[in-house]
């Protein structure tokens, strides 16, 4: 029983490597596949469009409600201590500092990426990027990088709507229904939010955007083989396993930019 165990372990762990290494070429070469990418802006415009535009609702429904739960939770701490007016602080703070980047990312990555993933699992169980490098075009560079580049702008720019979103939804929880003055509540968002903190958001934001766009990339680029099953299954299996890769690494790669920061 004891041998069996250590080779499962040792099957799974030789598992993890591989996958860690066929991800990370596959991320290299996206990357060099940049200069040589045809229509390159055209793409890029288009990948925002695909990735940025479409989630603009989304981004805002769930980043005023955020608000306003930090508006209405953050009242009730604060008030026990007679600390209302720090009320700005809190919500402005954990908006910058953690739920924006985070929360904006998770949501990116069950709308557009779990959209990416399965496209180019379609692409591919319909071989569709078999036909692509038949006629010499590098697939990586047509499929693949122009999304990279334009999850640096989309995941910085949805960072900064959530935390604007996410402050005026803190104000009208605090101001309208609780009563704290908006002035005050103003006055310290201006004062408690400083340079380091809106570097530490887009900094989490960009990486979070390279992160999930190249799992969710990978995932459907290689849905043949990341999947025991074929077809629309295949399809349906490499898109689920994007989704709850990509989430899992945003939430790690939070703690480790955190702590670096902090």
């Amino acid at each position: 029983m004891d041998i069996l165990m250590v080779q499962s372990l040792g099957r799974t762990t030789l598992g993890i490597v591989r996958d860690t290494g066929d991800f990370t070429v596959f991320f290299t070469r996206a990357l060099a596949a940049l200069p040589k990418t045809r229509k390159l802006p055209r793409r890029i415009i288009r990948a925002v469009y695909e990735q940025g535009a479409v989630c603009l609702p989304v981004i805002a429904i769930v980043g005023v409600f955020t608000g306003l739960v930090l508006g209405l939770q953050g009242y009730h701490v604060l008030s026990r201590f007679g600390s209302e007016g720090l009320l700005g602080t809190l919500v402005s703070l954990s908006l910058v500092r953690e739920m924006a980047p985070v929360l904006a990312a998770l949501m990116l990555v069950g709308q557009a990426g779990s959209a990416l993933a399965a496209e180019l699992g379609i692409q591919r169980n319909t071989e569709q990027i078999a036909a692509l490098e038949t006629m010499g075009v590098n697939s990586l560079g047509y499929l693949v990088a122009p999304r990279l580049v334009a999850a640096l702008i989309v995941f910085p720019a949805q960072a900064a709507l959530f935390v604007v979103v996410g402050l005026w939804g803190g104000s009208l929880s605090g101001s309208l229904l609780l009563g704290v003055d908006p002035g005050v509540y103003w006055s310290a968002v201006e004062r408690a939010v400083e340079y380091r903190d809106l570097r530490e958001c887009f900094s989490k934001a960009a990486t979070f955007g390279l992160l999930t766009t190249s799992i969710c990339a990978y995932m459907g680029f290689h849905a043949d083989r990341n999947s025991s099953s074929a077809g629309a299954r295949a399809v349906s299996a490499s898109t689920t396993r994007a989704v709850v890769f990509s989430s899992i690494a945003v939430l790690v790669a939070d703690y480790a930019i955190s702590s670096f920061f902090v």
